[in-house]
């Protein structure tokens, strides 16, 4: 690899000749590859099965290395959300958010959270009874991030395609905001050869310009002795040490430490004269790519009153619109929302369908056209706030759509923690049967198999709905994730045999 001039001169000065040295030959060698599990969705006789079998992540509970890179693609549990494949050093979000959150219920944001590696690894970390609000500025991306937390499966989400500036009216709102904000991604160099031949001293300008301009819209946001975790997968001090520099200087913030092994080999502040809490992962020390983390507090004491209370305050606490919508086939449809009444579909059907779930009661009805979803009923008031300000993709989960006259499950239900485990006739297929299915081909079930939706599972674990009509098994995967790919391993994946 050929890194560029500008970087090697400039990464001279700041690690020294013989630590640059070590970093350039790390970025020759092949990148590390890890996964993090699912605890909702693996037994802990998997978790036993791991960690004798792979080295585990020191900085997360749930992150193994891996000895090699399997085909994700065409394992089951892979779809199925038992798991993301999430570079270790980023992990390390699990410590400061484990570190500062205490165990009451938050209401967090990640600002730029697709693919949605940090977002579902937040959601799994966060607190009992917490919501989480998971923002993508770009459209396409919000799409891909709203599958992975639909794969992951917990109801305590938000997804929203809005650019920073849109959350203005959110004052004070969140008691923790992750920014893992657009960098010049000299992390990514050995991962991503394109952000080699993109780099360049004029774009590392552009970033910490951008970062700050995306911290200034946000900060607004977190509420008196809230957290803003920042972070970048970049190296220089620029978009690093100098912008935790600028938020302590400019908004007041406190920079806090964490707690964290010498054995780690994580590397601290390199800025000239200042020695405030940061934290760098440098591929020649720790096992991972290039990463940059700090964690800071707002200055001040929350008032006491809850989110719930802001919204009603601020007039944002009212009956359930629908949601804004960027399915083109959703145009000009009218949306239905609490306390209206929606034509075809009534109280006993929505009883009905809350016998899908695990915990009805848990969860308040929204209503979209004839596709109905359930969402934690604790956060409603918090729901009705973000959606007078910005643009939804997805909340909560999604459990039905009416087709002529039969309620259709979802395939977001069959993915969430929220969905009843006996609601649903039950077969489990073979690997090949699995395939053929994620590939939303045709299924062909046992003769045992029941008539109707029946729920698919591959070991056990949910993997999507069929409709069983006796010669055939309609498959109800969604056509937009089905796999592509035309051929399947000859190998059969070590990964997938722990599993």
């Amino acid at each position: 690899m050929e890194l560029p001039a500008a970087f090697t001169e400039y990464s001279h000065t700041l690690l020294g000749v013989e630590e640059y040295e070590r970093l350039a030959d790390a970025l020759e060698k092949e990148q590390p590859i890890s996964i993090r599990l699912n605890e909702d969705k693996l037994t802990d006789s998997s978790f036993s099965l791991f960690r004798t079998s792979f080295s585990p992540v020191p900085w997360s509970s749930t992150g193994f290395y891996l000895e090699r890179r399997p085909t994700f693609t065409f394992d089951p549990l892979f779809h199925a959300g038992c798991y993301y494949v999430q570079e270790a050093s980023s992990m390390f979000v699990e410590q400061a958010l484990k570190q500062y959150l205490t165990d009451q219920p938050a209401v967090m944001l990640d600002l730029c959270a697709a693919p949605g590696g940090k977002s579902t690894h937040a959601r799994s970390v966060l607190p009992a009874g917490s919501l989480l609000v998971a923002n993508e500025v770009i459209r396409n991306r919000s799409q891909i991030l709203a599958e992975n937390l639909t794969k992951w499966g917990h109801p305590g989400i938000v997804v929203t395609n809005n650019d920073p500036a849109d959350f203005s009216a959110l004052e004070a709102f969140f008691d923790v905001i992750l920014t893992d904000v657009p960098c010049s991604g000299e992390g990514m160099f050995r991962k991503d050869p394109v952000a080699v031949s993109e780099w360049s001293p004029e774009n590392v300008d552009i970033c910490w310009q951008r970062q700050r301009r995306i911290i200034s819209d946000i900060w607004p946001c977190l509420k008196p002795g809230g957290i803003l975790i920042y972070s970048t997968c970049t190296y220089n001090t620029q978009e690093d040490e100098e912008n935790i520099r600028w938020i302590r200087d400019e908004l007041s913030a406190e920079v806090l430490p964490l707690s964290i092994p010498a054995d780690w080999n994580i590397t601290g502040n390199l800025l000239a004269g200042e020695d405030f809490p940061v934290y760098r992962f440098l591929p020649h020390k720790t096992r991972g790519e290039g990463f940059f983390l700090a964690v800071l507090r707002k200055p001040g004491m929350s008032d006491g009153n809850t989110r719930a209370e802001q919204a009603l305050s601020q007039g944002r606490c009212f009956e359930m619109p629908g949601k804004r919508s960027d399915n083109p086939r959703d145009k000009g449809r009218k949306s239905q929302g609490k306390g209206t009444k929606t034509p075809g579909i009534s109280k006993e059907q929505l009883s009905s369908l809350g016998q899908w779930l695990t915990a009805p009661e848990k969860y308040e009805w929204l209503i979209d056209a004839n596709r109905v979803s359930a969402f934690p009923r604790e956060y409603m008031s918090e729901l009705a706030a973000l959606r007078s300000s910005l643009r939804m993709v997805q909340a909560g989960v999604e459990v039905a759509e009416l087709k002529g006259k039969d309620w259709i499950p979802a395939h977001g239900l069959a993915m969430s923690r929220a969905l009843r485990p006996d609601a649903f006739a039950c077969e489990d297929v073979s690997y090949e049967q699995a395939i053929a299915y994620l590939r939303k081909e045709a299924v062909a079930l046992s003769e045992a198999a029941p008539r109707g939706v029946v729920l698919l599972t591959y070991k056990q674990i949910p993997l999507g709905f069929v409709k069983n009509i006796g010669n055939r098994a309609n498959n109800l995967y969604p056509q937009e994730w089905r796999i592509r790919s035309g051929y399947l391993p000859e190998e059969v994946l070590e990964l997938m045999s722990i599993l």
